[in-house]
């Protein structure tokens, strides 16, 4: 990392979506931004003289030919995004005014930046931590407001804070048993008693433990809640499909087993993401496509967070829906009693002994009545309204939560040898991999390859 923080190129990249638009932003950031600009804009100002933050609107010139009419927009070091001077020309939102533009600018010694690179400066320039970086591209791809919202908890830094707070008084335990062990001999080092080092380490890996719960409920809330809508043949499971997206998505026909695969759909309901998967009927068959078919949704619904078994309301219960409600313990259920237009036949009785405790929602599929309520449902299985409610709700992709699950088992570790009674060399190991592992999620102890891999993620001019 050292050698990019001392990166002395000028990048540049056009920083808006492909195609056409009101508005193309072309963006520079490096040493010679400000140079590149002054040589290419025309304005009742040059650029040296626009101030910080600051902007004049001109023409972009090449060799005295206009290439667009633009608005220059100049941000100083250190006070920028990557703490770089920085230069942005909005100009007209057409391909071909931008291309002229980015090409100018690079004949005029920019070069093109990588993926991401713009952010990349500002972590490695100390303007963000890692776990903001991330938080960037994660708010361009967010599809739900829970996604936005947790993201910009990451953006405004309240991850890093809490990630970084843990870690720092971990390393003051650590350089405290540090200096026991180099200088055991001297009395006055102070030294934590083998108690009071055990309660520092429980109230760390109680802190973890604490946070990586907090961070799957986020994960459900930004990635999406999985629901899975499982049955035997001809209960209605497409027709809810369809009647939860609003549109025909899959193919309903009275003809038993006509859903051959899970299809997977997403749709949002007040702020949640909810990723719905119509599965094919669930039953006994000779047949091995459906066999096969039965056994893809038998594992969709053992993998979702929220199963909705659906139930026809005008027939009796029959042996393979006793089955699918006196299934072992799996995914929250919620029981959907379809066709609630019809004549009812099913026994509540025996549904409700059953479901051991599980919600049921009446509705028709076909006519949308009690769609509501089975939405709200939804919505208060998957806890929406506590969507964004702490700081750890941020905590949501894979490589954090991964880099937490690792410190907790690095303070096992310590924990175990502390109570095995090995020497302290065997602790501050295990709480340095600790530290170590909490430093990933925040920057501070990352290497360039995985820098490389979360970047790459980016687009190009961010």
């Amino acid at each position: 990392m050292a050698d990019q923080l001392t990166n002395s190129d000028t990048i540049a990249a056009v920083a808006t979506p492909a195609g056409r638009g009101a508005i193309g932003i072309v963006r520079l950031s490096g040493p010679r931004a400000l140079a590149i600009a002054e040589e290419l804009f025309r304005g009742k100002r040059p650029v040296s003289e626009i101030p910080a933050f600051g902007a004049a609107l001109g023409w972009v010139e090449d060799q005295g030919e206009r290439l667009d009419q633009a608005l220059c927009l100049v941000m100083r070091a250190p006070l920028s995004y990557t703490r770089e001077d920085v230069v942005e020309f909005h100009c007209h939102g057409g391909p071909e005014p931008l291309r002229r533009v980015l090409f100018a600018v690079l004949n005029r010694g920019a070069r093109l930046a990588e993926p991401g690179e713009f952010t990349r400066r500002a972590f490695l320039a100390g303007r963000i931590d890692l776990s903001q970086a991330e938080a960037v591209a994660e708010l361009i791809s967010s599809q739900s407001e829970a996604q936005a919202r947790a993201a910009l908890l990451r953006l405004g830094g309240q991850l890093g804070r809490a990630i970084g707070g843990l870690r720092g008084e971990l390393i003051e335990v650590l350089a405290g048993l540090e200096a026991g062990i180099d200088f055991a001999e001297e009395e006055d080092v102070g030294a934590m008693t083998p108690e009071e080092l055990t309660g520092r380490l429980s109230g760390f890996l109680a802190e973890v433990e604490r946070l990586l719960r907090e961070s799957e409920r986020g994960r459900v809330k930004e990635e999406g809640w999985s629901v899975a809508i499982v049955g035997r043949p001809n209960v209605g499971k497409s027709t809810l499909m369809n009647a939860l997206l609003r549109e025909d998505r899959v193919i309903v026909t009275e003809h038993p087993g006509t859903t051959r695969d899970v299809v997977e759909e997403a749709i949002v309901l007040e702020g949640l993401l909810v990723r719905l998967s119509d599965t094919a009927g669930i039953r006994e068959s000779a047949e091995a496509v459906e066999r096969l078919s039965v056994e893809r949704s038998r594992r969709a619904a053992a993998t979702a967070d929220l199963v909705l078994l659906v139930l026809d309301g005008s027939e009796p219960l029959q042996p393979e829906d006793r089955e699918l409600l006196q299934e072992p313990a799996g995914p929250p259920r919620l029981l959907v009693k379809n066709k609630a237009d019809l004549d009812r036949a099913l026994s509540e009785e025996e549904v409700s002994r059953l479901a051991a405790g599980a919600p049921v929602v009446a509705i028709s599929a076909l006519t949308g009545q009690g769609l509501s309520e089975l939405e709200a449902g939804i919505k208060e299985l998957a806890g929406a309204g506590e969507v964004g409610a702490g700081p750890m709700r941020a905590l949501a992709n894979f490589r954090q939560r991964e880099s937490l699950r690792r410190a907790g088992r690095a303070l096992q570790q310590a924990e175990a040898a502390l109570q095995q009674g090995l020497s302290d060399e065997f602790v501050a190991a295990d709480l340095r991999a600790a530290a170590e592992a909490l430093g990933e999620i925040t920057g501070e102890s990352v290497s360039d390859q995985v820098l490389d891999q979360i970047f790459s993620r980016f687009c190009i001019g961010k």
